[in-house]
């Protein structure tokens, strides 16, 4: 069983570069396909770059999940930003409150097994995003 890894602060490039090779290294490490691996690095750069755009900062952390004899990789990415106001409507196909295509929380959910944002106006957003193995 793999190790819990430490929260990763995010609040510049650096930091997002950070998390995206922590989640390749802990992927890669716990026997995950390429592609696998590849998604799960697309996802934790897409939820560290909108705490950067959103929040200013937060964290990134990956944490080992194992059930039922199956292991997995939980990304929680959180941040004490302004939240997002309606959940539903940002994770849906094009839309963007930031002027870009719209595709990254859709597309970041696309590519994982299961994907859940909570998120509070004015106190902060918590996304988890789980790929089995």
């Amino acid at each position: 069983m793999m190790t819990k890894s430490h929260p990763i602060h995010v609040y510049d490039e650096r930091t997002v570069a950070s998390a995206v090779l922590e989640a390749t290294v802990v992927t890669r490490q716990a026997g995950f396909s390429p592609i696998a691996v590849q998604q799960v690095a697309t996802v934790t750069s897409e939820l560290a770059r909108n705490i950067i755009k959103y929040a200013g900062r937060g964290q990134v952390k990956l944490e080992p999940i194992e059930k039922d004899g199956r292991l997995g990789i939980l990304v929680v990415a959180s941040d004490r930003g302004p939240g997002i106001e309606d959940i539903d409507q940002a994770m849906a196909e094009h839309y963007s409150s930031g002027g870009t295509l719209g595709l990254g929380l859709s597309g970041a959910k696309r590519m994982m097994d299961d994907f859940v944002v909570t998120s509070q106006p004015g106190e902060g957003t918590r996304v988890e995003a789980l790929k089995w193995r």
